[in-house]
């Protein structure tokens, strides 16, 4: 069960159900909030430090980190679980799952996600419109309408459901039909919205005033580029997710402090968080 500590660092136990109503009301607050996605315990706790008040998986990091290729079932329901389980525990924050298209085509596999979710301990979890197969990398849009139906049926109440369609994702570059899936999305129950690098800001307040009241998530920004949070926060946008960014950061400056050490300069790999400073918020993490 997630725990956190207070400003007296007394241990308070929050459970699933504690967790999933602190999660909603950042929704429901004026001017949202930015939800990195750590894919790691220290990654996690670094995100807690900087003082973000909720966490999500990021599939594409988890699966990266692994060595495996992202949106095509090789990280299982279980592990990504597995994940989200350890950066709820170590941190106490609520937690939204990536859990993909809900691992698998049928409605009765989002469901399961959904399940599977709350029984884990999140306090949300995002069903998308993709198949996991290239040939077809969308759902039909009845397809996809009903699979959300069914799920946002099992979480209504008990999780935060986002829906998400990957339509600009998988080029296709179609704001009308966009929009139609996430308006229909949320008129069968899903919480939260969501469809990941729409063109420009104008997309995005297309999307915000056509399921408003629901929210918006957005990933960084638009396509075109990134925004500052506040004007994001201007167009309606609640909910700012990090995605793989933060781990595509970190292995960039790997990359480049490798690269240097390759070359016989060993002071850029030299000046990361010291290990003592690394065990220290484990510690911190793992005293209650």
């Amino acid at each position: 069960m997630p725990v956190f500590l207070s400003r007296r660092r007394t241990a308070v136990i929050m459970t699933q159900y504690e967790l999933y109503e602190r999660f909603k009301s950042l929704h429901e607050r004026v001017g949202g909030f930015v939800m990195p996605n750590p894919w790691d315990g220290v990654s996690a706790l670094l995100c807690k430090e900087a003082g973000f008040e909720a966490l999500g998986t990021s599939s594409a990091a988890i699966a990266f980190s692994l060595g495996l290729p992202d949106g095509s079932h090789a990280v299982s329901r279980e592990l990504h679980l597995q994940n989200a389980v350890l950066i709820g525990k170590l941190t106490g924050l609520p937690v939204n799952g990536d859990t993909e298209d809900g691992y698998g085509p049928a409605p009765a596999d989002a469901v399961a996600t959904v399940e599977a979710a709350i029984a884990a301990g999140l306090a949300g979890v995002a069903i998308e419109d993709t198949t996991a197969d290239p040939s077809r990398p969308i759902h039909t849009f009845d397809d996809a309408v009903e699979r959300v139906r069914q799920a946002a049926k099992a979480a209504k109440g008990r999780i935060l459901l986002t829906a998400r369609t990957d339509n600009f994702l998988q080029g296709i570059d179609d704001l009308e039909d966009t929009i139609k899936r996430l308006v229909a999305f949320a008129e069968v129950g899903a919480d939260v919205l969501y469809a990941p690098f729409p063109d420009d800001m104008d997309a995005i307040r297309a999307i915000v005033k056509a399921v408003a009241p629901k929210p918006v998530n957005v990933v960084v920004g638009p396509a075109s580029g990134v925004v500052p949070v506040a004007e994001l926060q201007a167009a309606g946008v609640k909910r700012i997710s990090l995605g793989a960014v933060p781990y595509t950061h970190a292995m960039g400056a790997l990359r480049a402090a490798l690269k240097e050490a390759a070359s016989g300069n060993l002071v850029p790999i030299s000046t990361g968080m010291r290990g003592g400073a690394i065990m220290k918020l484990l510690g911190e993490a793992t005293a209650s």
